[in-house]
């Protein structure tokens, strides 16, 4: 009895030491769990039960169990490195079998999937041409080709018009400007403002707004694309007149003008081959009051082609992708998965895990939703190994170990000296 008890107490402490050897090799490991060697007694038993007097029969090892507690976030200068600050696994494709995994490493292969070292892709929620987040599970990817243009289409200003000016002494000229034409006399209009705007194939062009007033609380309106004059029309009397009450606010019907049959033209003056199209101006923040003509905002919808300059990710998972030309687009949305029972995953190695009965059903969302924790980008999640405590763990599987073949050797004495006996 004594030498089968103290084999087992070997083999128990031998799988205390494999255990705490692999977490003590897996200290550096990004996204490593460590594992506990767990043992219970063993005794003979009958279908009536141990004796009383039974003295057992050794040990054996019940379980190694995986330990989910959070390891520590470390930085780095790669925003495709994720780290998750709460619960929750990275859910990535395997070559069509999906695992888990912890370690964040992540970076983007020649088609611009986001694939760890062992080329597993990280999926998430896809988006649509648009950068809506549709919802639906997908492979990530970033798309690298360049964003569309989208033509102006709408231009809104917040300005002030001096109440104090005066009409020009200088008559703005009834024919309008042509392409090529020297700019308008200073001495025809009382302030000017302009911005750039952009046509279908996204080519840039200037718009000028001039501002002359005509009588009191009644300012004309001209507009110039490219020097070029084109007609401004509101929806009150269809005339390019602002009018303003004693308040010195505007009549929103006067301030909704627009420009129609706008053709962009190339630096020579010709059609540039962008279609036709419509700008809407809305002027109805602006106001008429007694101080010097200013610009509060002036904006437009439009904006040239662009490549992309760089991917960011926020905490919730989505992934922003931040172009030359000022514009930002997602383009998806990582989600984590969490379970019921996280000791229950199997170990895959290459610290990934698999789904099994006794961990229960993955339950996916966004990051920061429900129980799942939030994303660190450009960080990585540490092992969670405890350095210090594993090698004084060791320190004491090394004495069990002793201490059991110190039982063989004392149980082997006694046998000698029975057989000794003569």
């Amino acid at each position: 009895m004594a030498f089968e008890a103290a084999t087992s107490g070997l083999r128990a402490a031998s799988a205390d030491l494999d255990v705490i050897g692999n977490n003590v090799a897996n200290a550096n490991t990004t996204g490593f769990k460590s594992s506990r060697a767990e043992f219970a007694d063993v005794y003979a038993t009958s279908i009536f039960g141990a004796s009383s007097t039974a003295t057992g029969n050794g040990v054996r090892l019940t379980d190694v169990a995986q330990q989910f507690t959070q390891g520590t976030v470390s930085f780095t200068n790669n925003n495709l490195d994720l780290a998750v600050s709460g619960q929750g696994f990275f859910r990535l494709n395997d070559g069509g079998s999906v695992i888990y995994t912890r370690a964040g490493a992540f970076s983007a292969d020649r088609d611009g999937y986001l694939v760890n070292s062992s080329n597993q892709r990280l999926t998430g929620f896809t988006t649509d041409g648009a950068g809506t987040i549709t919802g639906q599970l997908g492979d990530l990817q970033i798309d690298m080709s360049n964003i569309e243009p989208y033509q102006t289409t709408r231009v809104d200003g917040s300005l002030n018009l001096d109440a104090n000016d005066v009409a020009p002494a200088v008559t703005w000229p009834a024919a309008g400007f042509a392409y090529g034409d020297p700019p308008p006399d200073p001495g025809s209009y009382n302030s000017s403002t302009s911005l750039t705007i952009y046509d279908t194939l996204g080519n840039s062009h200037e718009l000028s707004l001039y501002f002359a007033n005509d009588s009191s609380n009644t300012w004309n309106v001209y507009g110039l694309i490219d020097g070029v004059s084109y007609d401004l029309v509101n929806t009150k009397n269809n005339d390019n007149q602002l009018v303003f009450d004693e308040n010195g606010a505007i009549d929103l019907d006067s301030a909704a003008l627009s420009i129609k049959d706008w053709e962009p033209l190339d630096p020579t003056g010709a059609p540039n081959g962008a279609a036709q199209q419509d700008l809407a101006i809305s002027l109805a923040e602006t106001t008429q009051y007694g101080s010097v003509f200013g610009v509060n905002s002036l904006t437009q919808d439009g904006f040239t082609t662009g490549r992309l300059a760089g991917v960011d990710i926020d905490p919730s998972g989505v992934i922003f992708g931040r172009y030359t030309n000022g514009q930002a687009k997602a383009l998806g949305q990582v989600v984590l998965a969490n379970f019921a029972n996280p000791g229950g995953l199997q170990p895959l190695g290459d610290t990934n895990w698999a789904e099994t009965y006794s961990s229960g059903a993955a339950l996916l969302g966004a990051p920061g939703s429900a129980s799942l924790g939030v994303l660190q980008s450009g960080a990585l999640e540490e092992s969670n190994v405890d350095l210090t405590q594993e090698l004084v763990k060791l320190i004491l599987a090394q004495r069990n170990f002793q201490a059991s073949a110190q039982t063989i050797r004392a149980a082997d004495t006694i046998t000698q000296s029975i057989i000794n006996i003569r």
